[in-house]
């Protein structure tokens, strides 16, 4: 056993399929380098959390981390570790849609596995991770602990094996944060009713939002920044016909489109955290950018989506 176990993980964006990831359709998802989450562990007289949002014993931290108690008792069990300390460091925004829950446990996880010394395979890691997303969000797809312990793009299916995918095409993603906390947790059990009142039409968005990530994922391929962003923004609308859209973000994302944006949409959960703006040019983004936070919008990053890279 080491003196300190270290983890990390990246935050994750969900380019295209949130939501009708969970009924099966595809979604393309990537790591997102420029937010991340360090978890170190170590030895204590008692089990105990620092963290931003709990600072003391574990058995005490406040219901919204419930899933972090559940998730390092039973590693605690599993690996019969000793009392511990865990530190939860990160600078990936809570519930915006960019994956902080389950690049949380990726993290803490990777940390307790790595101060016992003990190899950690890849569907254990998911194991774990998705044993965690269930207790924070309930029925997760599995996208957010594949890409957020990954490094590389994914196209991913429920329950297949995920597909690393390059994402080569010559625009600009700008990511922004409303600054309103998304409601997964409630977006997802409203989609499921929709499901029981209207079954037909949203059966037909769930498959209409498969075959947009489709359409997606060839047009990244195929290097048409223009077919991305037309594809984004009829995703858009099917999103906001399950009611996972709400006013901030469609006035936002109305406003990119005007600006020239090739395409917008949310990501993630919806109903407030982060949304998607397309651009040709690194020029056009930070423009939509200054506008966006003149209206609001708390917090943006850029990503140059050919070379892959933060910029």
């Amino acid at each position: 056993m080491l003196t300190l176990g270290m983890g990390k993980a990246t935050g994750k964006i969900i380019l295209m399929g949130e939501h009708a990831v969970v009924y099966g359709e595809p979604a393309i998802a990537f790591p997102f380098s420029c937010t991340q989450v360090v978890a170190t562990v170590q030895e204590a007289t008692e089990n105990q959390l620092h963290s931003i949002y709990h600072e003391g014993l574990l058995s005490e931290v406040p219901t919204g981390l419930t899933n972090i108690q559940q998730l390092t008792t039973r590693l605690q069990q599993k690996l019969h570790t000793p009392n511990f300390q865990l530190s939860i460091k990160s600078t990936i925004p809570s519930e915006r849609g960019m994956g902080s829950s389950a690049a949380v446990a990726v993290a803490v996880t990777r940390a307790f596995f790595a101060w016992q010394e003990t190899i950690l395979p890849k569907q254990v890691l998911l194991d774990y991770v998705n044993f965690s997303e269930n207790i924070a969000h309930g029925n997760p797809s599995g996208i957010d602990a594949a890409a957020t312990s990954g490094n590389q793009p994914i196209y991913f299916e429920r329950d297949k094996d995920f597909q690393t995918f390059p994402l080569n095409i010559d625009a600009y993603l700008l990511v922004a944060d409303t600054g309103i906390m998304g409601q997964t947790r409630s977006a997802v059990r409203s989609v499921a009713e929709l499901f029981e009142t209207s079954p037909d039409a949203t059966s037909l968005h769930i498959y209409q939002l498969g075959q947009l990530a489709k359409e997606a994922k060839e047009a990244i391929i195929h290097n048409q920044p223009e077919q991305l962003g037309q594809a984004m923004t009829k995703a858009q609308k099917h999103l906001q016909d399950l009611t996972v859209s709400n006013k901030a973000l469609d006035t936002f994302i109305q406003l990119a489109l005007d600006e020239g944006a090739l395409g917008a949409k949310l990501t993630g959960g919806g109903r407030g955290g982060c949304f998607l703006v397309l651009t040709q040019t690194k020029q056009q983004a930070q423009h939509i950018a200054q506008k966006l936070k003149v209206e609001g919008v708390k917090d943006t990053w850029l990503q140059g989506l050919g070379v892959y890279q933060h910029v």
